[in-house]
């Protein structure tokens, strides 16, 4: 297939464009700083620098939009809430208008969203059909996920990837993370009572394959089956390091030091991935700590 990404320099992205080389696809990047991609990923990717110059995706087969900038390296004041929205609200919107403008559309749109979108729920279990808590998370979420629709058609589907916290090698929640426990500073936040909606980048990378292979539609849940509280994943993580986890970061302090943003890791979701098991996708990677020795062995 001959398919766009955007994001493709991100954490996720990466990974993904190259499985997807692996598999013999023809892969775009679309991408802000041609010659940071340029040194970043594979040479036979080609690089768009942006989209403006597009009128239309013909001949484009499959787009997957991964663009946004990262939602927890700054405190939430307006403007960055505003930087947060647009980075994500824009390109899907540009997105959407070049393939509602094509003779011959793209057949799929696999488009990024989050499990923030349900907002801070604590103990429910969240499948995809469960009702939001209405914060900024969610309104985030929501209206990314209301304008990536916009694409869908007879002639092309969209996937929406409620995605949770990604654990990789390098970068992603675990690049802050490691360090902190490696120098043994690490444990739980707050309470550590609160859900964490966990995938591992291998799963990720297969999810997105699998949505991109099958006729499936709609909102996925792009996490592991066994969501953990977060005590559960500072001691996970820290048998993984060979450190203590026993620095518990009061939720005062993280609130005084992260402002509203503290929602991210003092709140949580209890969401499993029903619709991708529904649709017969089989997880790698389930037991945290299997998934933790294998990202930071």
């Amino acid at each position: 297939m001959n398919i766009v990404v955007t994001g493709g320099t991100g954490l996720i992205g990466r990974a993904l464009v190259s499985r997807l080389l692996e598999t013999g696809h023809q892969v775009t990047v679309v991408t802000r700083d041609v010659e940071r991609a340029r040194k970043a990923l594979d040479p036979r990717i080609t690089l768009w620098r942006g989209l403006n110059d597009r009128t239309d995706l013909n001949g484009v087969e499959a787009v997957i939009n991964l663009a946004g900038e990262p939602i927890a390296d700054k405190r939430w004041t307006d403007a960055q809430k505003q930087r947060l929205c647009d980075s994500r609200w824009q390109i899907t919107q540009r997105l959407v208008d070049l393939i509602k403008a094509s003779d011959t559309p793209p057949s799929v749109f696999i488009s990024g969203s989050a499990v923030g979108y349900y907002g801070d729920l604590g103990e429910v279990v969240v499948t995809e059909e469960e009702p939001p808590h209405n914060e900024f998370t969610h309104k985030l979420c929501s209206r990314w996920e209301q304008i990536a629709a916009g694409a869908s058609s007879p002639a092309t589907r969209v996937c929406l990837l409620r995605t949770g916290a990604v654990l990789a090698p390098n970068g992603g929640m675990l690049g802050k993370l490691v360090p902190l426990f490696r120098m043994g500073l690490g444990g739980p936040i707050g309470s550590g009572r609160q859900y964490l909606a966990w995938i591992h980048l291998d799963d990720m990378v297969n999810g997105i394959l699998w949505l991109l292979n099958n006729d499936l539609r709609g909102p996925f849940n792009m996490v592991s089956p066994y969501p953990v509280r977060n005590e559960q994943f500072a001691h996970a993580l820290g048998h993984a390091l060979h450190r203590p986890a026993f620095m518990r970061a009061p939720s005062t302090a993280v609130r005084l030091m992260m402002g509203e943003s503290s929602v991210l890791v003092l709140g949580g979701q209890r969401a499993l991935p029903k619709r991708l098991e529904a649709a017969g996708f089989g997880f790698r990677w389930f037991e945290l700590e299997e998934a933790l020795r294998d990202v930071v062995r």
